[in-house]
């Protein structure tokens, strides 16, 4: 399996935290994030040093109703721009539709054009019987598995306060017809400086899957605010040659105040 190679995949896979049915965390209630909510992010490249701007990414959140069921219809975009456009154009659409009480996933569509590589994908999770069902067949999942965009939404619900510095936080995650078991290093607070401001913030690195741009491992770290949001701030990554990055430029209609920002810039 090769992981997605989108530039999008910066936040797709790194915050897709689904926990094992065996965790306390099966069954989170949302109180992290509400419908109307949008973040957007930059895309930065760089090489010895120098910085160039090579995409945006962006999450949206709309309450809709699904099979008479009250969801919440989430969208993750994530497209290059500038010279990166003309080596390695991208432009993909990810939609989840995750029931509003327990954030689980009932369907994920993944539509990507990556350097003129396009994937069309189309799963539909049953909750009753563990499966998820695509064009390909039915495969059994566990409970409480999510698809790589309901579960950045679902782990911002998560308490990092459980946890200490090096801690690991094993996470399922149902990506190209097969169920990965991997987990998330936790690495405590710490407060950065990023294009928007200066914020309090919880640290983790991310066991990632070996891809087409990225390194297996734990080579990418994250920072997500340090306050009831959990909104991703930015990440950062080595990928064959050189880093990608990736930091929140705008943020509407959060569900609380953005308490982690010490300073805007």
């Amino acid at each position: 399996m090769k992981s997605p190679s989108s530039i999008c995949i910066l936040l797709l896979a790194v915050f897709s935290i689904s926990i094992p049915a065996d965790s306390d965390f099966c069954g989170i209630k949302n109180t992290a994030f509400q419908g109307g909510e949008i973040v957007s992010f930059k895309i930065y490249y760089s090489v010895a040093g120098v910085y160039f701007g090579a995409g945006e990414a962006g999450f949206n959140v709309n309450p809709e109703k699904f099979e008479g069921k009250a969801v919440y219809h989430i969208t993750g975009t994530g497209k290059t721009n500038g010279f990166v456009d003309n080596g390695f154009r991208v432009r993909d659409r990810y939609d989840t539709y995750i029931d509003t009480g327990t954030l689980q996933p009932y369907k994920f569509i993944r539509n990507v054009d990556e350097g003129g590589h396009k994937i069309y994908e189309n799963i539909a999770f049953n909750k009753t019987a563990n499966t998820a069902i695509s064009s390909a067949g039915v495969y059994k999942v566990p409970a409480c598995v999510q698809d790589v965009l309901s579960a950045i939404f679902y782990a911002r619900n998560m308490d990092f306060n459980k946890y200490k510095p090096d801690d690991k936080i094993p996470f399922s995650m149902f990506l190209d017809n097969q169920v990965y078991n991997l987990y998330i290093r936790y690495l405590g607070r710490e407060i950065i400086k990023t294009k928007y401001g200066k914020f309090r913030t919880i640290k983790f690195r991310p066991l990632l899957i070996k891809g087409t741009i990225f390194n297996g491992g734990e080579k990418m770290t994250v920072w997500v605010s340090d306050d009831s949001n959990h909104i991703p701030l930015k990440v950062v990554s080595p990928i064959i040659v050189g880093d990608l990055s990736a930091e929140m430029v705008n943020y509407r209609n959060a569900r609380h105040p953005m308490s982690s920002l010490i300073s805007p810039r």
